[in-house]
């Protein structure tokens, strides 16, 4: 067996295997034995079925077997051992000559290989990023204070609608005929639910203001709703296809009002929020608030310095020179449903993704970056608490988030994802240790239209 690898120009690799009969026949002579001893063939007892005929029915599927695993180990071992830096899979060389498995002995393999190109990416202390705190006022607590009322909100009834507290009406709905009178077979729907709030033109909202307990309103649903059919539908229990054909008029006769009322702040509030007795007074409670939110907002300004910390390595890096012509190959080999257009589409944005794996594979390399099934769990439970977070649920017991982050591990389409995140914490941890960051502090609205206008 011979492997020779050419790579003149640094990142266009050419790799020749050349495997003689004596490589592959001890393992196809094994093979061929075992496909003999369990050979059911009509006239011959198991395992006495010629060789003869078991090489003439078997033997060139067999041989061709063993040659494609030997040359996958082979080729994989050379550049492990080699330190080549493969990108992609290897593909067939237009070089390749015609092979016949059946005459063939000497088998010759080419294959194109994309290499990465070389270079060298380190951050010191003499490199200068920008790191954003974001300030936690008073305002921002008021928020989140606001947030947690009116999610431990209720409603409780009253005499009369007031637009301006969004009630909540219940009642029944009646068509009406061409001459305003209750239509014989007519729609009618019990118990319906409204918020006039909702509808879109003045006019028909306007009917309902000051509405009491018994009042019937007369209004037109496909009027309230001109650009909505799907809520048409709801409202009316009707098909979404006929709504177009809902002309009619409709009373509306009041039967209850439900009005929203905030959560007071008190201990009852404090308990639902962060567990029983775990805050006493509201001084404590939005302190706490504001310790929740500084540890949420610093996963958001780690990211951006992440993301600066990208952005400025990647220019300190330069201009990078792939093998544009191979890995559009490969793209397109990897995407065989998808057309040339597709490529070209997509290959620039494919090349700025690769040149920040290889460079970010260099970071963690620099910083014996490593995690762990403890890392990626943790980075599973911060994940489910930040998810409960966002619905205002900040006191999940320990062993609940324990278990919903082992039930994103059981999800294999999750675990890449995770471990990537693992990674990226400790990689934010050792740059910020590393390089000196330029602090800037900034309000939460600024930050956030920072972030989007990036």
């Amino acid at each position: 067996m011979n492997i020779s690898f050419e790579n003149p120009d640094k990142i266009n690799g050419l790799m020749t295997l050349t495997f003689e009969k004596e490589d592959y026949q001890p393992a196809v002579d094994k093979q061929l034995k075992d496909y003999r001893k369990k050979a059911n063939v009509p006239g011959f007892r198991p395992g006495q079925v010629p060789m003869g005929m078991i090489k003439r029915q078997f033997g060139t599927s067999v041989k061709m077997d063993v040659v494609n695993k030997l040359l996958g180990e082979k080729l994989y071992e050379y550049v492990r051992e080699n330190k080549i830096q493969m990108l992609g899979e290897p593909l067939p060389s237009d070089k390749q000559k015609m092979i016949d498995p059946e005459k063939d002995e000497t088998m010759e393999f080419v294959f194109d290989i994309a290499v990465a190109p070389e270079f060298k990416a380190e951050m010191t202390a003499d490199d200068t990023v920008d790191y954003y705190n974001i300030e936690v006022d008073d305002a921002l607590v008021e928020k989140q204070v606001d947030m947690f009322c009116s999610r431990t909100g209720h409603h409780e009834k009253v005499e009369a609608y007031d637009p301006a507290q969004r009630d909540l009406l219940k009642g029944d709905l009646r068509e009406l005929d061409a001459e305003g009178n209750v239509k014989e077979n007519g729609i009618t729907v019990e118990g319906a639910v409204m918020m006039p709030e909702y509808i879109k033109v003045e006019e028909q909202k306007n009917l309902f203001n000051g509405a009491k307990l018994g009042d019937i309103i007369t209004f037109n649903p496909r009027k309230a709703y001109p650009d909505n059919d799907s809520e048409v539908s709801s409202l009316l229990k009707i098909d979404k296809e006929k709504v177009a054909e809902m002309t009619s008029d409709f009373t509306y006769q009041v039967n209850e009002v439900s009005r929203f009322v905030k959560a007071e702040v008190n201990q009852e509030l404090f308990d639902q929020v962060f567990g029983k007795d775990e805050v006493k007074d509201e001084a404590a409670f939005r302190q706490k608030i504001a310790e929740g939110i500084k540890e949420q907002l610093a996963v958001e300004t780690d990211y951006k310095f992440l993301l600066d910390t990208r952005a400025y390595i990647e220019n300190k890096v330069g201009e990078l020179q792939f093998p544009d012509a191979l890995l559009k190959r490969i793209m397109q080999n990897n995407n065989k449903d998808k057309d040339e257009k597709f490529v070209e589409d997509n290959y620039e944005a494919s090349i700025k993704e690769l040149k920040w794996h290889l460079i970010k594979e260099q970071l963690v390399a620099a910083n014996e970056i490593k995690v762990d099934d403890k890392d990626i769990k943790n980075v599973a439970i911060e994940s489910a608490r930040a998810q409960f977070a966002q619905y205002g649920m900040t006191n999940v017991p320990d062993e609940y988030l324990d278990k919903y982050a082992d039930d994103m591990l059981k999800e294999r389409k999750n675990i890449d994802s995770l471990v990537d995140r693992a990674i990226d914490v400790k990689l934010i941890a050792a740059l910020k240790g590393i390089v000196k960051l330029n602090e800037k502090t900034m309000s939460l609205d600024d930050f956030n239209k920072m972030m989007q206008e990036k």
